[in-house]
């Protein structure tokens, strides 16, 4: 029997020729069921529909945006499964561009020309890969990260020749479980081993996750001195810079990982940030240049990269350059979600610079209007639009914002930078109050979800904490408390699918939030008891 037969496959290719000529060679493969697209947008239409086992992605895409890119998205926005193969077709020799799709992690490369045979030999290698590791994947996928490292001990005795990538796995779902401390003698055992590179990036990382920022430091600095493409060791080197409050080198260390693999667009936006962050502007002018021509063809392109250009273009003292970008955010994304709102704090930034009162005025009002209706805007678009409006009297429209802010806060820096927008200001009066009323509102939610568990209200609990989550996605503990409400609701009153996966997302956004909190093993250990009490995990063959 063919080994590929049944499997399902996407051409990502502009050019019918080329299409038609992949087509071919993988009928010839054995292969059958067979998608195309010829451009990055129709491709997320289709994985937006459905998923396939196989993905042939041409590097050069037409309409501006090139296939690391495409694989950027789809990853960030988990549009393809961990099962997914994924390919990139190239004939591409610069090295720029590999190391930047490579750092992404797909499946293999494919250089143009390439026969049949080559096609069938590189998917066959993938395919045997990815057979070995489907218990694996299919547990995480579910989430049950506790039986996914338990197959991960078992796949290893079975397939020894795969020993160190099932380790890696292994100590990437401790750290994502929280247990960074579980996690360092697995890193340590494959760093003594082979003196692997990601192996002291994961030992960095658990020293990071536990807030031991100089030891990570440390450690970070002698990995990218000693490797000098490894961008995702420069990554976790400006992160840790970052969280001592190192800003400028944070950016020092970004900025030459954005010279070793230089298109990688959330990258590009988090060095633009930075550069903004530490007053540098003309940095923060060229790299937000690129990340919104860059992002221009994404069709997950955020309104915010627009914004951030123009307030690097009002500190430069250029307004009418500002204004011409206001215009391409009104042409490119008019009608898109938070463009309005962007738009509008963009304008008044704008006329706050020229004097034009009325104008800015108009603005803010918009803006603050727009505000209620934004799903997802940022905490720094909000409190740049609070500072404005505490500099012209708006001080009600203030603290509304800001209030959201505040309630909505996923850490301690967040809110302190929220405080000094009053402060800075000379409202420390209004910075207070504001504080505490969010908090307490926090509270009283939590208190809320809290009282109908106790009752006996499962189910109404679990209404009150979604609703809460909605208000505030970003904020801990009310994301924290949500998913235990609906564990607690699945344990209690029986299995439903959409509160199973509730679960998950729910669980999985507190480990973003707060990694390290205490509470999560007990957290997750909850999830796999309610999986396992109902019989919930992915059905896996024993070998």
């Amino acid at each position: 029997m063919n080994e590929l037969d049944g499997l399902s496959a996407l051409i990502i290719e502009p050019h019918a020729g080329m299409r038609a000529s992949i087509h071919n060679m993988l009928n010839l493969c054995g292969l059958t069921k067979i998608d195309h697209a010829s451009s990055s947008n129709h491709a997320i239409k289709h994985l937006g529909l459905k998923t396939f086992d196989l993905i042939l992605c041409e590097y050069d895409l037409d309409g501006g945006q090139d296939g690391q890119q495409l694989l950027e998205d789809l990853r960030h926005h988990k549009l393809i499964t961990l099962a997914t193969m994924f390919f990139m077709v190239t004939a591409e020799g610069n090295y720029s561009k590999v190391v930047s799709a490579a750092e992404l992690a797909p499946t293999d490369y494919i250089l143009k020309p390439f026969t049949a045979d080559r096609l069938l030999e590189r998917i066959g290698r993938a395919l045997e890969r990815r057979n070995v590791f489907m218990p694996v994947y299919q547990f995480m996928e579910s989430g049950n990260q506790r039986d996914a490292i338990t197959a991960c001990i078992d796949g290893m005795k079975l397939n020894p020749r795969y020993a160190v990538d099932f380790l890696r796995l292994r100590a990437e779902l401790h750290m994502f479980l929280g247990e960074p401390a579980e996690a360092e003698p697995i890193y340590q055992q494959l760093f003594e081993s082979k003196a692997i590179a990601w192996a002291r990036l994961g030992l960095a990382k658990t020293l990071f996750m536990r807030e031991r920022f100089d030891e990570a430091k440390d450690m970070l600095e002698d990995l990218v001195e000693s490797n000098k493409k490894f961008v995702d060791a420069y990554d976790w080197l400006s992160k840790t810079h970052s969280a001592i409050g190192a800003l400028e080198k944070s950016q020092a260390v970004l900025a030459e990982a954005v010279a070793v693999s230089p298109h990688a667009v959330r990258r590009l936006r988090k060095l633009g940030e930075l550069a903004l962050e530490t007053g540098d502007t003309d940095t923060a002018e060229k790299v937000l240049k690129q990340v919104v021509s860059k992002a221009k063809y994404s069709e997950f392109r955020d309104p915010e990269d627009h914004v951030k250009l123009v307030q690097t273009l009002v500190r430069k003292g250029d307004p009418v350059q500002a204004a011409a970008v206001i215009r391409d955010l009104d042409k490119s994304m008019g009608g898109q979600k938070n463009t309005s709102v962007c738009s509008a704090i963009s304008s008044a930034m704008v006329h706050e610079y020229t004097g034009n009162e009325v104008r800015l005025n108009e603005s803010l009002e918009a803006a603050l209007v727009a505000c209620k209706d934004a799903p997802g805007l940022s905490a720094d678009m909000k409190m740049e639009l609070a500072r404005n409006c505490l500099q012209n009297n708006m001080e009600d429209g203030a603290a509304d914002v800001m209030r959201d802010v505040m309630r909505n806060a996923s850490n301690n820096a967040v809110m302190a930078k929220a405080m000094s927008v009053f402060e800075k200001a000379g409202r420390g009066d209004l910075a207070a109050s504001t504080a505490q009323e969010s908090r307490q509102q926090v509270v009283d939610m939590v208190a809320a979800g809290a009282n109908k568990a106790k009752e006996g209200d499962y189910k109404g609990a679990v209404a009150l904490m979604i609703e809460a989550v909605n208000k505030l996605p970003d904020n801990p503990q009310v994301v924290f408390n949500a998913a235990v409400a609906v564990l607690k609701c699945l344990e209690n009153t029986g299995w439903e699918d959409r509160l199973g996966q509730s679960a998950v997302t729910l669980i999985d956004s507190v480990r973003r939030l707060d990694p390290i909190n205490p509470k999560l093993p007990a957290l997750a250990g909850l999830h796999q008891q309610i999986l396992k009490k109902y019989d919930k995990g992915p059905r896996v063959k024993k070998a």
